[in-house]
């Protein structure tokens, strides 16, 4: 990837890049840094990490040895199930921000819903839309959420998300799910976009592996 991503425009009007780099690998946390200021010089413009990777601090110093200016670059951060609550999400986020050592955050994602404890999510959601008032975040949305979820959630929050992150892949359309993100104005955001969740499950080439499907080749090999 030697030029900028192409751009998404979200439903508060901030433009989105369409391609970006995800950095859930706690395994290999000490190499975050380094793959961050890899992927800003091919071109990358969105990296996207969460409180829960633990890795949001690796980020910040791939961030800061990139040279590239604050501007260019479109974050994602994440709130844990931890953090829901209003003053807890907070917290949360001002954590995050200081790990980043950012002064602000692109894009703020509750990580999953809490259906046991709802009103914790909500309460985080409305703690979100103050950090979007206070413009210490650019954008809010959610990870995670089913039709249902989004429904209720809207339902009593004053701003709609601008992004639902959700596992979408070729073997994984979510096509529903879509559907509903496109009619409430809510841009679809895939995780695993390669088949991670399902790659690996068998032998190299193995028909679970979305790159071993011929079309995914061909189209690749373009």
């Amino acid at each position: 990837m030697s030029a900028k991503s192409p751009m998404l425009t979200l439903n508060n009007g901030l433009e989105m890049p369409v391609l970006g780099l995800g950095v859930l690998d706690r395994s290999a946390r000490e190499q975050t840094a380094g793959a961050v200021q890899c992927a800003i010089a091919n071109g990358y413009r969105l990296i996207d990490t969460a409180a829960a990777y633990g890795n949001e601090r690796q980020v910040g110093e791939g961030l800061r040895g990139s040279r590239v200016d604050r501007s260019e670059m479109f974050i994602t951060t994440k709130l844990w199930m931890t953090g829901y609550g209003y003053e807890p999400a907070l917290r949360a986020f001002d954590s995050s921000r200081r790990k980043l050592g950012l002064d602000y955050v692109d894009l703020y994602l509750l990580h999953w819903p809490m259906p046991s404890d709802f009103e914790a999510t909500v309460a985080a959601y409305r703690a979100a839309e103050k950090l979007l008032a206070d413009r210490k975040v650019r954008a809010i949305g959610v990870s995670n959420f089913s039709s249902a979820h989004l429904n209720t959630l809207i339902d009593r929050a004053d701003v709609t998300p601008a992004v639902n992150q959700v596992q979408v892949h070729p073997y994984f359309i979510q096509q529903e799910l879509r559907e509903t993100n496109s009619r409430l104005g809510i841009a679809t955001e895939s995780w695993s976009p390669l088949g991670r969740s399902v790659r690996g499950a068998g032998a190299s080439g193995d028909a679970t592996d979305p790159l071993a499907h011929p079309t995914i080749a061909e189209l690749a090999a373009k």
